[in-house]
Parts: structure tokens; C-alpha cells; sequence
């Protein structure tokens, strides 16, 4: 993940977790200390004890207000597993925001492959029932453009996205078969990708089509480079509309 860091600044997770720390949120905050071209690093809030309540506060203790119409992204978790943000840790927050829950489908064959399979899932891990949940390629996907890629030049995203105003990214964090770890740069790169995005991704710009993504996919550290080009793309799009809230539970090798 070193090349990632590199390749795109995003807030260094993986060091909070080190820390034994429980819960993470950033935000720009022009107070901070310079690095160079005149850039500010951005502003950490941590705190130990992970809860619904808590989850709020660390949203308001951001001084970011989510306005408009509000898309909280996350992982609504594989059919019959275990492994995502609870609704009922999430619920006051994403109704705090009135945010709606956002979801693309897969590219890989599965029970998420399809819109229909994917709005089950959401269903079943009760996410519908805190909100109203988008399966943002239903109809679709639009390109964002990549500015200074290095494999890609466009990012290729569920065509609902263009209809929200500001973006809560709210991530867990796991072991990944190919991105080693998953979290924030993840959950906005091939998370907000729509199906034919993430075969883009994964092949580093070398096909839409997830039919013949697998047989396409390149060295290692291109793909780490490509996922971080698209998150690079949705951060251009979303300027000071968005913000991250990490909660560590759960952790999964």
C-alpha cells in the first residue's frame, strides 16, 4: 500500500489503527500545518468507544455540515455475511445527514452482480429499513475525469452519483485479496464504480467489460495505482463536499 500513499494523501488509517485507536473522522482544516505547494494537512478526530451516539458526534465535531442532498457510501456487505458497519451503529448518523445509502453493483458473478441481488442485500442486512438505499449504475454510469493518471483517464461511476450534493464515506476495514486493505480509498474508488468501473480498475484501463476483466488484469502495484487514480477522480469531483468517518470494528484478515 506504500505506492498508494505516495500516489494519493488521504487520511493514513492504518497508523490509527496501529495506535490501538477505535474510531477516526477528517476534514481540512486551513489551521493545520503547511506541506508543500501550500497545502494543509488534514485535521484527525479520534475517539475510543465505537456507538451510534458517538458516531454523531464525531460528525458534528467536524464542522463540515453535509447539505443538500446527502449520499452516505458504504459496503452494504455480501449476502449471508457479517462483515460491514451495523445499521443500528449507523442509523442516527446517516439520519442525522438524511443522507441515502449508495451501492454499485459487482463485477464479479455473485448474488450483487445484478441491481435487484443488490437491493436485496441491502435489505437483508437491514439497511433499508434506517434509509433509502441507491443502487447508483441502476441505470447507468457516468465519467469523471482523471486528472494526471498515470493508467487512467477516466472513472467510470454508477450515473446517480452526479445527483448528490455532498458524500459521507463511511468505511470498515479487512483484508483484501487484491488490494491487501480495504478501507476509504477502497470504499470510494471501486465502491462508487459502477460495474463496468470496477473491470476498468481492476484491469488498469484495459477493459470495461467484467466478462473478460479477470483475464485482463495487470501487474500488482498498477492496480494499487489505478484504485487510487479513481479515488483521485471522485475526491476531484466532490471538492469540500465529502468527509470521511472510519470506524475500526470488526477487524478481518
Amino acid at each position: 500500500m506504500k505506492k498508494i500513499g505516495i500516489y494519493f494523501r488521504m487520511c493514513c488509517c492504518s497508523l490509527l489503527a496501529l495506535a490501538a485507536v477505535s474510531g477516526v473522522a477528517c476534514a481540512q482544516n486551513t489551521s493545520q500545518p503547511e506541506v508543500g505547494g501550500g497545502k494543509t494537512l488534514p485535521k484527525v478526530y479520534m475517539f475510543k468507544e465505537i456507538n451510534a451516539g458517538n458516531l454523531v458526534k464525531i460528525y458534528k465535531a467536524l464542522g463540515r455540515e453535509a447539505t443538500g442532498k446527502v449520499a452516505v457510501k458504504l459496503s452494504t456487505g455480501e449476502p449471508g455475511g457479517h462483515n460491514f458497519l451495523q445499521p443500528a451503529l449507523i442509523k442516527d448518523l446517516v439520519q442525522e445527514v438524511s443522507g441515502t445509502i449508495v451501492e454499485c453493483n459487482t463485477a464479479y458473478a455473485g448474488k450483487r452482480a445484478k441491481t435487484e441481488d443488490s437491493r436485496k442485500a441491502a435489505e437483508d442486512h437491514g439497511f433499508t429499513a434506517i434509509a433509502p438505499v441507491d443502487i447508483m449504475d441502476a441505470e447507468g454510469e457516468s465519467a469523471l475525469p482523471v486528472k494526471g493518471g498515470k493508467h487512467l483517464t477516466e472513472d467510470y461511476v454508477g450515473s446517480h452519483f452526479l445527483n448528490y450534493d455532498f458524500t459521507v464515506v463511511l468505511s470498515h476495514f479487512k483484508g483484501h485479496a487484491m488490494g491487501g486493505f480495504g478501507g476509504a480509498i477502497k470504499n470510494i474508488s471501486i465502491g462508487i464504480a459502477s460495474a463496468n468501473g470496477k473491470a476498468w480498475i481492476h484491469s488498469a484501463g484495459k477493459t470495461k467489460d467484467p466478462n473478460t476483466m479477470w483475464d485482463n488484469l495487470p501487474e500488482q502495484d498498477d492496480f494499487l495505482e489505478s484504485m487510487a487514480e479513481a479515488a483521485k477522480a471522485v475526491v476531484d469531483h466532490c471538492g469540500e463536499r465529502i468527509l470521511y468517518i472510519n470506524p475500526l470494528v470488526e477487524l478481518k484478515a
